[in-house]
């Protein structure tokens, strides 16, 4: 059985989760900016959907994507080149995170409810949370959310309104956080939209062990700026 959180921020370990469903932790708490971030920084995030108690996770493997090793397909950076996107940060996170919960072909639902809206929001308005933002004509066409800590991503949810919106998002955010000195982008679960893009699987304990490292460095709060 996963445990009960008590009225405290701590977590259990990470390594008494269930191997099924794969990763289930914790159930219970809350969504305050001291227990998300106390969350992420043992490598654990909350997923839910609305109705059920807050479920905590810490999943092994990990999916992740080193900065250095992003792929961009020749058609991809074709697109960078000539789509007319603009991008942006942080200029727009609560409409970034509904586009996110947003109905998507095949699926039933979102687990990105107000609730999580309201949570995110409040880590945003911390300087933990960010997004980016594709644009075009003045439109938000797609985008990202995350959080940063010190100098570790974690990446929540992508969406698109246009083809390729959110992967020339994800592409120009590895891009900065490489020139930042970022180590890691958290990708959570294993997909293949994310293994074509670079994103591979590691164990947990190695996951654990570098976020211990990364969350200790230099923190840059928000609202970020990219540099040109």
């Amino acid at each position: 059985m996963s445990k009960r959180l008590p009225d405290t921020s701590f977590f259990p370990p990470v390594e008494t989760a269930l191997a099924d469903p794969n990763g289930l932790l914790a159930m219970g708490g809350d969504l305050s900016v001291e227990r998300l971030l106390d969350a992420y920084r043992h490598g654990i995030f909350p997923w839910f959907n609305p109705g059920e108690p807050i479920l905590w996770w810490s999943p092994d493997p990990r999916m992740v994507l080193v900065p250095g090793e992003v792929r961009v397909t020749r058609s991809l950076a074709k697109r960078m080149r000539n789509a007319g996107f603009e991008l942006r940060v942080d200029t727009a996170f609560a409409d970034v995170m509904r586009g996110c919960a947003g109905p998507r072909e095949g699926t039933g639902g979102t687990w990105i409810s107000p609730a999580m809206v309201a949570a995110y929001t409040r880590l945003f308005d911390a300087g933990y949370a960010h997004s980016v933002e594709t644009w075009r004509d003045g439109r938000l066409v797609g985008g990202l959310y995350g959080v940063a800590i010190g100098r570790m991503f974690y990446g929540e949810s992508m969406f698109s309104r246009e083809p390729d919106a959110s992967k020339v998002a994800l592409v120009r955010l590895v891009w900065q956080l490489e020139a930042w000195g970022f180590g890691l982008v958290d990708c959570q679960m294993e997909t293949a939209h994310l293994a074509s893009m670079g994103a591979r699987t590691m164990p947990r304990a190695a996951f654990t062990a570098r976020v211990a490292e990364l969350v200790n460095l230099p923190h840059l709060s928000g609202p970020w700026t990219f540099n040109a």
